[in-house]
């Protein structure tokens, strides 16, 4: 298993997401538009396929290491 980011690095890149709930592909659209790195982008494609209510939510399945 490789390594995931930290969780904090990864929320600098969903700051834009004001309304929650928003889809696993919201938030990798919304980190591919701020110029997320590829760590970060792969660990949001590896999240599980489901809603998500808030920045929390992301940290929490992030720090898991799905």
């Amino acid at each position: 298993m490789t390594q995931q980011p930290d969780p904090l690095h990864v929320q600098e890149f969903l700051a834009g997401i004001v309304d929650y709930p928003v889809s696993k592909e919201q938030l990798v659209r919304n980190a591919e538009q701020a110029g997320a790195d590829d760590e970060v982008l792969r660990a949001l494609r590896t999240l599980p396929d489901r809603t998500y209510d808030g920045a929390d939510a992301v940290s929490a399945e992030v720090a898991q290491g799905t």
